[in-house]
Parts: structure tokens; sequence; C-alpha cells
């Protein structure tokens, strides 16, 4: 059995009462563990709040012991990334303002553990960019079969090598391509010359779209994620757009930033874990029950506390 935690960016002290809540103590090693049950983290351990050494130690630790296991997100593959460089010597993300801001908490949390610091990075390499456990799944933002099947032929498995991790940065290979659906979600292209500002006063010229609905039919916010009300409908070319079946195999994601005083399935076969906590909105977790559906009574989440 499997409780599911989504993105912790940083909150140690709302993922310590999340897992006592769901029953979680420590053992002699210091280690989160629970008589018959495993974690499962969706990604995103890190940045945005000032606890993610913290998160670090329990998330890894309790990996190490065999009490969870994780996949990656798109914050830690983005700063895998900010530290290795490619043939040229140039950073495969690039140090900008905008990318040192993003990730500033997480630098501060290891200014003075630089060694420690290197082991957390070795540690988040490792992590494998899905789970496919039979009956349930995991990955950050998208589940999107095409590109699990071509990674996984293409490296024999789940986990980013250092050869894919360089093609996967340069935009035009098909590697970056898969990277950024299966990490950061499926976007659609707006028509020419029309943007919006999304939650962090960035403009965008695409939108994340909500890849568990049939798009036929739908206006652009019951279509988009993060964009501005409209009832315009999106066009008939969108229609024929990916999207995960709902009689399909039940899929944990995080990743989307939602916002909502009780947390709820997305689609009889998705379910979104990430609500905000870096936002003071709540941490949440998930009790899967092997062999019954996946429902909304079976959330468990504590309040976010503003840092």
């Amino acid at each position: 059995m499997y409780d599911l935690i989504g993105d912790i960016h940083g909150h140690a002290t709302e993922l310590t009462q999340l897992l006592q809540k769901l029953g979680y103590t420590q053992n002699k090693n210091g280690v989160y563990a629970h008589p018959t049950r495993k974690v499962i983290f969706a990604g995103d351990f890190i940045d945005r709040g000032n606890e993610v050494r913290e998160v670090l130690q329990i998330a890894k630790g309790m990996t190490d012991a065999g009490t969870a296991l994780a996949v990656m997100g798109n914050h830690e593959y983005n700063i895998l990334c900010y530290h290795t460089k490619n043939e040229q010597g140039e950073y495969l993300r690039l140090h900008t303002d905008k990318n040192k801001k993003q990730q500033q908490a997480t630098e501060d949390a290891f200014k003075d553990y630089r060694e420690e610091w290197q082991m957390y990075l070795d540690w988040m390499m490792e992590l494998p960019i899905w789970l496919d456990l039979g009956d349930l799944r995991i990955i950050h933002a998208c589940w999107q079969p095409t590109f699990i099947e071509q990674i996984q032929s293409a490296i024999a498995g789940n986990r980013l090598t250092p050869s894919f991790l360089q093609a996967s940065a340069v935009e035009g290979n098909w590697e970056y391509e898969a990277i950024e659906i299966l990490l950061k979600g499926l976007e659609q292209a707006l028509p020419d010359g029309e943007f919006f500002y999304d939650k962090d006063g960035h403009q965008r010229t695409a939108m994340r779209i909500q890849w568990w609905k049939a798009p036929e039919g739908l206006t652009r916010s019951e279509y988009g994620l993060g964009i501005p009300s409209s009832d315009v409908p999106i066009p008939l070319a969108w229609s024929t757009n990916f999207h995960y079946s709902p009689t399909d195999i039940p899929v944990f994601i995080g990743h989307y930033w939602l916002r909502a005083e009780q947390p709820s399935l997305q689609s009889p076969s998705v379910c979104c874990l990430d609500y905000s906590v870096a936002k003071a909105g709540q941490l949440v977790g998930y009790r899967w029950q092997e062999g019954t559906p996946i429902s909304n009574d079976n959330f468990v989440w504590v309040k976010g506390i503003k840092q």
C-alpha cells in the first residue's frame, strides 16, 4: 500500500506534519516509516521554501531505507541542468537572473554544505522520471505514453543518463520535447499575437492544457490551466490533442499549483497532488487503496505555513 505526496518545495515542517498524520513515525535511525505502507513522492522537493535541506534529508533518508519511492520533478531536473556544463563549457540551464531567483532558496540552504549538496545532486540524478507499478502510475506533470516509450527505448530504463541529460537541454531535440512534456506538462500555443500573464507575472504565448480532458467542445478556461477566465471556444484543430482516458490506469501527478479548500480528482484516472504549499496552500497526500477506484475520500492534507 502506498501514500502519495505532492510537491513539497522546501516545506519540511508541513512534510513532517503530513507524514505523522498518515501514521509514519521515526525509527531508531531517524527515518520516517510505517509498518505496512510506503510513501511515493511526486517530485519538486526543492526551491521556494527555506527548509530545502531538511526536506531532502527526510526524503533521501526514506528512499535510501526503502520506506519511500520518488520521481523527479521539473525543479530537480532544472537544478541538475543548472549545475551541469556541456562540451563548450556552458551550463545546460543558463545562469540568468530569473533562473538564479527560482533556485536561490536551494542554493542558500547548502552554501555551507557543499559536499553534502553534491550528494543530493547525485541522488536527484538517480530519481526515475516516472514509475509504472502496474495498477498505478506516477509522473510529475504528464503521462504521455509516446515519449515514455521513446525514452525507455533510448536509455533502457526510466532514469536520466549523462548523455540524455545533455541532449534533453538542447531545444529542437526530441529529448528536449519529451522532458518538457513529462516534467513540465503539455502546452498549446495560442493564436499569433495572443498572450496572457501567469501567476509569476511572466508573459505566456502558450497555455498549459488539462490533458486529462477530451478537448472537443471546451472553452479556453475549461481546457487551460492558469489562464484568465475565457468563454472562447478552443479551435477545432485542438480537438485532436492527446488526452488521458478516464478508463486508463490511475496516474498521480504534481506540478500544477492547484488551489482549493479541499483536493479533488481531475478525472476518474488522474489525481493531482500539488495544492500550492509554497503559497500557503496545502501539502497533499493520497492514501492509495489497492484494488479500489481512486476517490476524493482518500485525500489527506495539512495547511501550508507562510514562510
